[in-house]
């Protein structure tokens, strides 16, 4: 590649079909004066495996986006792809077919009172071919793996709202479905039941290659996320992924420069930065170019080079866990050096103005900053 051309890179994009992906979606109740926006361009794309929590405050649109998702309501803007259908215009039976392979947990368990723990699985399965043997087997396997055993023969009345909602959980996990919807799902749940609840749903992820999306307040789950997205003022205003943030904690906490930073600003860096990746023998950035970007890597090896009297002198290499970019960023000056990928490269980016936000947020970082580069 030649050393003067700009540097090419892509994000990097999972190779399976999204499960949900959502592009433009705006929704509105009411007509006329009466209507009320309630949900503002939201985009989002959401793959097989994936637990994604949906938090944010009460009133901000997210149980509204959860029933568009699961085809409970008509698409009204934008476009929206749930498990391979486009729900933009379906019919109202085409909405039904794609509803037989999602399974849903609202706040209201939603049960039958005439209903026995182990009837309503059964009749959530009524839709399906089974055989009588799995029409037996199969609830009680669930029901007994919710820590209902004793309890699959009561009906709602006899059961109390903690052991109502794991039913109602039985009921959306009873078919094996390809995607779960839950809103609020531990919610009436004691600390050890919510545990065990989150840790079914990371074996159906896991096992299944089911896509589980939740809504919750409940921060006793968020570490059970693959990526937490967060809705403010009826848009998703963040999307971070979980996993990626612990790994730039990691390896900014262990730099002389971020050891001190708090976790707060740790977490503020991690959820703005973005990963990208480059091709063995890629430039990721050219000395003399304007500084506009931070580069901390994940995996991979860059070679630093030095541009003298128009050769390019190898003076060093970085790997793993190992960031650069950030003098030019400090002093606003142009690059110092040139930096090449030797290998397949992943990096996290953060863009100039939000390294900036990130410095200036925490005065001791700033300081750290100061006291390393400038004295």
């Amino acid at each position: 590649m030649n050393p003067s051309a700009s540097p090419a890179f892509v994000i990097r994009e999972k190779a399976v079909q999204p499960s949900i992906e959502m592009k433009g979606i705006n929704y509105a109740f009411g007509e006329g004066e009466s209507r009320k926006q309630v949900l503002f361009d939201n985009r989002l794309q959401v793959f097989p495996g994936e637990i994604v929590i949906l938090t944010g405050p009460s009133g901000s649109g997210k149980t509204t986006l959860l029933t568009l998702i699961g085809a409970l309501r008509s698409i009204q803007e934008g476009s929206m792809k749930v498990l391979g259908h486009d729900l933009g215009g379906m019919s109202a039976r085409g909405l039904q077919e794609v509803r037989t392979n999602i399974g849903f947990i609202f706040q209201a368990h939603n049960l039958f009172e005439s209903l026995t723990a182990f009837q309503t699985l059964a009749l959530a399965m009524q839709l399906y071919p089974y055989s009588g043997k799995e029409l037996k087997e199969r609830p009680a396997a669930i029901l007994t793996e919710l820590g209902l055993k004793d309890r699959m023969h009561y009906k709602p009345e006899k059961l109390s709202g903690g052991q109502q909602q794991r039913v109602a959980i039985g009921r959306a996990l009873v078919n094996h479905p390809k995607l779960i919807l839950a809103d609020e799902p531990t919610a009436a749940l004691d600390k050890d039941t919510g545990r065990q609840v989150v840790q079914i749903l990371q074996k159906r992820a896991k096992e299944e290659d089911c896509t589980i999306m939740i809504v919750t307040h409940d921060n006793r789950i968020l570490d059970a996320a693959d990526r937490i997205l967060k809705m403010v003022d009826r848009y998703i205003v963040s999307d971070v992924v979980v996993s990626d943030s612990i790994v730039i904690g990691e390896f900014l906490r262990k730099s002389r420069v971020f050891k001190d930073v708090s976790p707060t600003v740790l977490a503020g860096a991690a959820k703005e930065m973005k990963l990208v990746t480059y091709s063995a023998g890629d430039f990721v950035i050219q000395q003399g170019e304007r500084g506009d970007k931070f580069f901390l890597i994940r995996a991979g090896t860059v070679e630093i080079l030095k541009d003298t009297k128009g050769q390019l002198r190898s003076v060093g290499t970085l790997g793993p866990g190992d960031f650069f970019g950030e003098l030019a960023l400090l002093r606003d000056e142009p690059r110092a050096a040139t930096i090449k990928a030797l290998e397949p490269l992943e990096v996290f980016i953060l863009p100039k103005d939000k390294f900036d936000e990130v410095v200036h947020s925490s005065t001791s970082f700033g300081e750290q900053l100061k006291k390393e580069y400038f004295t």
